[in-house]
């Protein structure tokens, strides 16, 4: 708890999905200076306004979680955005911090930094042992380039930079949004838009084959906190649960615990995008002590229930 105490953090995307949950967090272990920069006032993408984001706040530590980004689709269609913004924000931001003196420096990464054909479990180790899987590969490179940043920085400068790498989020406030929501929420949506539409069917991209590995926001948030008290290290730290499910097997979930009586379609001619996905967590657990506590059931059951009185709430 006293680790906060006396800190000034700033949490970039602090009003985001994962970010709001890492704010509160802060706030219950006593941390009194939080700083969450809004883009209409500090585009990170304009040094300028890293520059005034840095002069007002002074902060000891940087927590990098501000990104651009969405499922498939919007990958598809933003390769070359997602990769411009999402290097600008890490790269110019790190620098900063440097020049600065932030004495701790966390940065987020992404499971799509991984090579497509990664073997399972993936260990951080197998990193840059391939390609990622072309429909995100952009954003999962524009990130990337944080961990070689961070590495290059601590060898040269001694600057305090880590790098964490989370699976797949999922959870209450997620982004529900059709063009731009990664699976989970656009399944939930997509039922209960048809229940109350009176749909017989919903439609899902791909073949349903891969497997991806989800982890509660909650959990994710928890991770992100302990390894900015506790790791000082420059090798990355995957954040997961070590487990994975078909995409098919999700659905079905899905369509049971929200009551969709219809049928799925799977629209084939879409991509699947990376074949399989599963975390080796032996190190984060091995370093900081973490292991996830809510399981994708739970974790998908408190989702639901979020999202259906949020529908209620809006019907009223």
């Amino acid at each position: 708890m006293n680790f906060w105490q006396n800190k000034r953090v700033v949490v970039t995307g602090g009003a985001g999905f994962l970010g709001r949950v890492v704010v509160c967090l802060l706030e219950k272990k006593n941390c009194r200076e939080i700083f969450v920069p809004r883009k209409a006032d500090f585009d990170l993408c304009q040094m300028g306004a890293i520059k005034r984001l840095l002069d007002k706040v002074q902060p000891d530590i940087i927590i990098h979680l501000a990104a651009v980004v969405g499922g498939i689709g919007a990958n598809w269609k933003n390769p070359g955005k997602f990769f411009y913004d999402n290097l600008m924000m890490g790269v110019q931001l790190m620098e900063q911090s440097r020049l600065h003196g932030v004495k701790k420096f966390v940065a987020i990464g992404t499971i799509c930094s991984y090579p497509k054909y990664t073997k399972i479990p993936f260990k951080e180790k197998d990193l840059w042992k391939g390609y990622p899987e072309e429909t995100n590969a952009p954003y999962g490179l524009a990130k990337k380039m944080l961990l070689v940043q961070a590495q290059s920085y601590r060898q040269q400068y001694g600057f305090n930079a880590i790098y964490l790498l989370p699976v797949n989020l999922y959870g209450p406030g997620d982004n529900f949004s059709p063009e731009t929501s990664h699976v989970i929420p656009a399944i939930i949506k997509k039922c209960f838009d048809a229940k109350r539409s009176g749909e017989t069917s919903i439609i899902v991209w791909g073949t349903g084959k891969p497997t991806r590995e989800f982890l509660y926001v909650d959990d994710a948030a928890r991770a992100i906190i302990i390894a900015a008290e506790k790791y000082n290290k420059p090798d990355p730290l995957n954040i997961g649960t070590g487990t994975e499910i078909s995409i098919r097997d999700l659905v079905k979930l899905i369509v049971k615990m929200t009551g969709f009586k219809g049928k799925v379609a799977w629209e084939t001619s879409k991509p699947d995008g990376q074949p399989r996905r599963r975390l080796d967590v032996s190190r984060i657990k091995k370093e900081i002590g973490f292991t996830a506590r809510v399981s994708l059931q739970e974790g998908l059951r408190r989702t639901i229930h979020w999202y259906r009185k949020g529908i209620c709430k809006k019907i009223k």
